[in-house]
């Protein structure tokens, strides 16, 4: 029997205009009726009951929310709406209208703008389609409104085989909302085009910008290093998306991939892409800008990764700025660890600057002289880049590519802390003056190392990681004693949300406590509601969930459950869409890994057999939002005001 949770969110209100409950979509016309009888009344709490566990076949396979969020209102009155979610679409329905054809969401295109077609199963041929759904952005420009949504990967094609080396894609969705309900479909979708930036690799998570813009990624970046051998799978990886994309292999090459692509929306409903070259190439999972919209922090996935932080020159505009790289002191072990950060420069460059010098062919052998051993003049450092300590040695006057194209490299050679492992989701606190950031292992290289390389971190293993909090500040100098232009500076960074691993899985396949939060991936920050939503990745627990973290009150609550096996994906609370509120959410690869599951609370072959007839095993991913909660702004000054009364 799993502990059911509850999450307050004490809110007091002392509005003067009317915030309507939202109504849910089931029982519209009493929620409607409701909603137009409480348009006067003014909330003073809100609360999210959390849900359970599933137990059962039918609830493991689906996506689903049997949490509610109960709303107090000053006149005394209590309303609890139940949350819901709702799927817009799947990655294999056949949304997209492309050259007069309707193609799957997930279809990625090539640079003629045609669909990519499996050729796995010679005599049946097919569009390949991702079933990897993730980042989300919501955007309304000219009255109608958007979603911008990512297609990491495809997971395997159609003889059953791994797939590398595909390129991935975007959709742009015009969705309508029904004014009484808030509910939302799909008006049309179309692929967006990346033929002007050479393609899109592996994008993961992404963030809304306030200016109306979508930031995207590029996970994972090939390894220029390994990519002159061409017996490499680095080689193998870009060639083959050059073949798929290009159909020309000779125009492969892995500095084209492993930056911020920023995504742009007209009146007409047209979208432009640019990536930003000038905040440095590393495995981007997603890139979150301060409330003083010009510094950024990002999550660099993979192992023996590296806190970055971008200042630009100008607000809004990152075509032009400052790269930095975190060195962690470390300052205890307890509840995930906790560190001082010191930032040191990496360089400063225009977007154009950066593209010229990938333009021209350059070569990790024309930035890097390499050692086979340690060797005088040469800096040994351990990064994601590379599997192997590597010996590097900066060639003379390519420091700024060093910098830009191989910031991971060159912020190890400089003294950066380059041992932080699955560092994934960022999300910001503005009236806090905090920030969030996801590592969801906390093992490998954030363990004690065998001494060969710098070893900052030396935390005790945790598979099911920690949510960090970092603590922004001003008026903060650089290693060199230069002052960082920005008011949104971490200095320091602990753990704040830890998960619990199991001795042993439980009856339901679980290694790790499923009343915790194991592999925190994206987050998202609601201002108004003080809550960090929190999606998993975990492969420790059999179903993932979507949960909200009251940083104030600190409680926990589970607010959604995806299939077994799925990640939960796509995650952002928006706060006021046309006076609704929507948590967007997605899920990915739904069945992954189950046969490898130690599950004895249900009948396993039927639970493999139920996903197998449902969504299929890695064959679809899905797009969609969590519906239920209070519509309308919070004012801020109200809230705060309240927050301060309870900390007293």
């Amino acid at each position: 029997m799993k502990k059911s949770l509850s999450l307050g969110l004490s809110l007091a209100l002392l509005a003067t205009t009317a915030i309507p409950a939202f109504a849910h979509e089931d029982h519209k016309d009493y929620h409607v009726r409701n909603a137009m009888s409480d348009k006067h009344k003014q909330i003073e709490s809100v609360e999210f009951s959390s849900m359970k566990a599933p137990s059962t076949v039918e609830d493991m396979v689906k996506t689903y929310s049997n949490a509610s969020v109960k709303i107090k209102y000053k006149d005394g009155s209590v309303k609890e709406t139940p949350l819901k979610y709702n799927q817009l679409f799947l990655s294999k329905d056949k949304i997209v209208k492309n050259k007069g054809e309707m193609i799957p969401a997930g279809t990625p295109i090539d640079a003629n703008g045609d669909p990519i077609v499996d050729k796995s199963v010679p005599d049946k041929p097919s569009y390949f389609i991702s079933d990897a759904p993730d980042s989300n952005s919501m955007i309304t420009i000219g009255g109608k409104t958007y979603l911008i949504s990512h297609y990491e990967y495809d997971s395997m094609n159609n003889a059953g085989q791994s797939v590398y080396g595909l390129p991935a894609s975007m959709t742009l969705t015009q969705v309508d909302r029904n004014k009484k309900t808030g509910e939302l479909t799909v008006n049309n979708a179309k692929k967006i085009d990346f033929s002007n930036v050479n393609g899109l690799w592996t994008p993961c998570n992404g963030s809304t910008t306030d200016w109306g813009t979508h930031l995207g990624s590029e996970e994972y970046e090939p390894d220029a290093r390994a990519f002159e051998d061409p017996t490499s799978s680095s080689y193998k990886d870009v060639t083959s998306f050059a073949q798929y994309y290009f159909h020309d292999k000779s125009k492969a090459n892995p500095y084209f991939y492993g930056w911020i692509p920023e995504i742009s929306v007209d009146k007409k409903g047209d979208a432009s892409v640019v990536k930003h070259y000038s905040t440095g190439r590393f495995s981007h999972e997603v890139m979150q800008v301060m409330p003083d919209e010009k510094t950024a922090l990002f999550g660099d996935d993979g192992g023996n990764t590296m806190m970055f932080m971008y200042v630009a020159d100008k607000k809004k505009d990152f075509s032009a700025g400052t790269l930095y790289a975190a060195k962690f002191n470390q300052t205890s072990k307890e509840n995930g660890g906790a560190g001082d950060l010191k930032w040191m420069k990496l360089g400063h460059a225009t977007d154009d600057e950066i593209k010229a010098i990938i333009d021209k062919g350059t070569k990790f052998s024309d930035i890097f002289d390499t050692a086979s051993k340690p060797t005088a003049g040469y800096t040994a450092v351990k990064t994601n880049s590379s599997k192997d300590v590597e010996y590097l040695k900066v060639k003379p006057g390519m420091e700024k590519a060093a910098a830009f194209l191989e910031s991971r490299r060159y912020g190890a050679i400089l003294g950066a802390t380059s041992e932080f492992n699955k560092m994934e989701g960022v999300a910001v606190n503005k009236k806090d003056k905090k920030a969030y950031v996801a590592i969801s292992y906390e093992n490998g290289s954030m363990e004690k190392q065998d001494g060969s390389v710098q070893d900052d971190i030396q935390l005790p293993a945790r598979e099911s990681g920690a949510t960090f909090q970092l603590n922004l500040g001003d008026g903060q100098n650089d290693k060199n004693g230069n002052k960082i232009d920005s008011g949104y500076v971490p200095a320091s960074m602990n753990g704040l949300i830890v998960g619990e691993d199991l001795s042993a899985p439980d009856a339901y396949g679980n290694t790790a406590n499923p009343d915790k939060i194991a592999n925190p991936d994206n987050l998202s920050f609601s201002d108004d509601l003080n809550t960090l939503f929190i999606g998993e990745d975990s492969a420790l627990h059999t179903n993932n969930f979507v949960w909200a973290y009251n940083v104030k009150t600190k409680k926990l609550s589970r607010i959604l459950s995806v299939p077994v096996g799925a990640e939960a994906t796509g995650l952002r609370a928006d706060d006021d869409v046309k006076d609704s509120r929507y948590i967007l959410s997605n899920f990915q690869h739904p069945g992954e890994d189950l046969d490898g599951k130690q599950i004895t609370a249900v009948d396993k072959k039927k639970l493999e057999d139920a996903m197998k007839k449902g969504l299929g095993i890695q064959q679809t991913g899905g797009v969609g939002y969590i519906s239920g909660l209070p519509s309308g702004k919070i004012a801020p000054s109200q809230q705060w005001a309240h927050d301060d009364h309870n900390e007293k």
